[in-house]
């Protein structure tokens, strides 16, 4: 599944794809120090209104951090952290004129709120827990050297990462992180390969290194999320449960989801990008989107400030080596059209608006440089649920699918995606949230084969390598005599399948 819609976890994460976007450029200019000439300093604002959360963005360097946090006094807000490296400034304040006062000094490229309300956690989809005797029975099919639950991985067949490990099960070199509600480090199958040194609650905006606040809250809203995605990456051949699809790489959790439910705010993932790119970071699953805008147009202020505060971040840890992995989302949308989106505000009265997806972005996988993943089931077709769009999906990878018409393979009882749970479990979960980290795992042998390869060459051989999967002629996964969605393009590249299926095997061989 993936949270919310979600991939926030809604019929499973949710999230798009990049596109092709005309998106705010970085400030280059030399810090501003002083307001513009015959401007006058704005006097200290009463805070009146909801405290909200917003994103500053401004030139780099210390000083324009420093211009910046006094702006911010005077308006009536407080400073929670200065990245002064990509010019965001997170800062919260209860003055409803908070925004429009900061943009009234024409020093910063841009100011918006990250929010709009309360936070209205849901959750609309429950994993499916591992039954007893079907473990029993997966164990005692399991052939020798396998791990117990393995036969009910299809998945892990589907994309040769069986095979893969037999030859390169990946480097303890390589580090993945997993971007999304926290990972219980305690499982049995993540604990031998979970670096705790570069974990890190980004939830706040600023970065919590406090022993453990990386793990799961308890209860909350798919607060299992992260655990089970870090489990496709990488859960360990150790004899006890299921494998990831690189048990020898290791995984790091950044956990940017709000405790109070499955909302991704986006000073939380600015956060974990630059947290990503200073940790030398070298793969990164984003199983969510950016909350509380499905979409963030460009011409809201608020949600422009949004996409240039997250794409920044997004570059820096791209410029120092992350490579970004997001899973497209769960709404079955072709993400190349014109899209009704009547989801966003999530956290708030949602409103229905009409968006035009090069303008209007989903984040972070509409990003540049972002690997954007569609879902597939059982029967290798795309998943009821997954948004799909041409020059939108880069590769695909399987999610799983919940319905009947792509069954369970044998001995398995689901046709979703097999990984550990919080507190020592496994379920089965489907999504674009399932997807991604089998990509995010693939890139990892990628980058286990060629430890000097930079992310834009990581990305390309994933493409390059994918197997080719063509359109189905038509797609009617109900088999109805209705097309149930419209696939476009040619066999080796189209908006259902992007390049193709990822292929490990071929990751450590090719």
């Amino acid at each position: 599944m993936d949270l919310r819609s979600l991939a926030r976890l809604r019929p499973a994460p949710t999230r798009y794809r990049r596109t092709a976007s005309a998106l705010i450029g970085l400030t280059t200019a030399a810090a501003l120090t002083a307001l513009p000439a015959g401007a006058r300093a704005a006097e200290p604002q009463a805070a009146d209104g909801p405290l909200l959360s917003y994103v500053v963005n401004t030139g780099t360097g210390h000083d324009a951090a420093l211009t910046a946090e006094a702006q911010i006094a005077r308006a009536g807000g407080t400073v929670v952290h200065a990245y002064e490296q990509i010019g965001v400034v997170v800062a919260h304040s209860a003055n409803p004129a908070f925004a429009a006062t900061l943009r009234a000094t024409h020093l910063f490229d841009s100011v918006g709120a990250t929010r709009t309300a309360p936070l209205t956690p849901a959750l609309e989809t429950d994993p499916v827990s591992l039954g007893a005797q079907e473990a029993e029975r997966a164990s005692d099919a399991a052939p020798a050297g396998a791990e117990p639950l393995e036969p009910l991985q299809w998945d892990i067949r589907t994309i040769g990462a069986d095979r893969a490990q037999a030859v390169n099960p990946g480097s303890r070199s390589v580090l993945v992180g997993v971007v999304d509600t926290g990972v219980d480090d305690t499982h049995p199958d993540l604990a031998p390969n979970f670096d705790a040194a570069d974990s890190v609650n980004c939830v706040s905006g600023a970065p919590d290194t406090t022993a453990g606040a990386w793990r799961p809250t308890t209860g909350a809203p798919g607060y299992y999320h992260g655990t089970h995605v870090a489990g496709t990456i990488a859960a360990a051949r150790n004899g006890l449960g299921v494998t990831g699809v690189a048990p020898g790489v290791r995984v790091a959790a950044i956990k940017v989801s709000e405790p109070t439910g499955s909302f991704f705010y986006p000073e939380a993932v600015v956060c974990g990008f630059v947290w990503a790119g200073e940790h030398h970071v070298d793969v990164t699953n984003n199983s969510y989107y950016i909350d509380p805008w499905y979409f963030n147009c460009l011409e809201d202020p608020d949600q422009k400030a949004i996409v240039q505060s997250v794409r920044r971040a997004a570059a820096y840890a791209t410029g120092r080596g992350t490579l970004n992995v997001a899973a497209a989302g769960n709404e079955r949308w072709d993400l190349s059209r014109t899209i009704d989106d009547a989801t966003s505000p999530d956290d708030g009265t949602a409103v229905t608006r009409t968006v035009n997806p090069h303008a209007c972005l989903d984040l972070p996988a509409a990003l540049p440089d972002v690997v954007t993943v569609s879902a597939t089931g059982a029967k290798n077709l795309k998943s009821s649920y997954s948004n799909f769009g041409r020059n939108v999906i880069d590769v695909t990878a399987p999610g799983g699918d919940r319905t009947a018409y792509q069954p369970p393979q044998a001995p398995a009882t689901s046709g979703g995606i097999l990984s550990t749970m919080p507190g020592g479990g496994y379920a089965y979960l489907n999504g674009t949230s399932m997807a991604s980290p089998h990509v995010a795992g693939v890139a990892a042998l990628l980058k286990s084969t060629h430890p000097g390869a930079s992310p834009h060459v990581i990305a390309g051989l994933l493409e390059r390598e994918a197997d080719p999967v063509a359109c189905p002629s038509p797609y009617d996964i109900n088999s109805d005599g209705t097309a149930d969605a419209v696939c476009e393009g040619t066999a080796s590249y189209n908006g259902f399948y992007g390049h193709g299926m990822v292929d490990a095997y071929r990751a450590v061989t090719g």
